[in-house]
């Protein structure tokens, strides 16, 4: 079953700048996003929230597949209302803060984040 699914729209001048070791994340956010948020997210159509990710479910941005090891109580609400999140490449089993959803994988790379591409949650199952 298929969560969520929304396509990439664009990326903020500044999306990609914490795709490094120390920070390990990207932001995404409805493509309606603020300005000031625009720049560092980046941005999709809005879709509906189907069902509320969980550790397990498979997470596939731009045809690159992640495992969901952790999911923030906030994250829920600001997924199904804002299309936000921040999505984090540590893998950890608690997510660090309640906004970010914890993938178990190789970071994405600048390159494979394309507009066009797509941005799925499917389920475990």
């Amino acid at each position: 079953m298929i969560k969520y699914q929304a396509t990439v729209t664009g990326m903020g001048d500044y999306a990609c700048d914490f795709l490094n070791d120390a920070c390990n994340f990207i932001i995404i956010f409805n493509d309606d996003a603020p300005p000031e948020l625009a720049e560092i997210c980046v941005l999709h159509s809005k879709s509906e929230l189907k069902a509320d990710p969980a550790p397990g479910d498979i997470m596939r941005i731009c045809g690159v597949e992640y495992t969901i090891s952790a999911v923030g109580w906030e994250a829920l609400n600001t997924l199904r209302q804002l299309g936000h999140c921040t999505l984090c490449f540590n893998g950890t089993p608690e997510a660090e803060r309640p906004g970010m959803i914890e993938l178990v994988g190789e970071r994405i790379t600048e390159e494979q984040l394309k507009k066009g591409g797509t941005i799925e949650i499917i389920t475990k199952d």
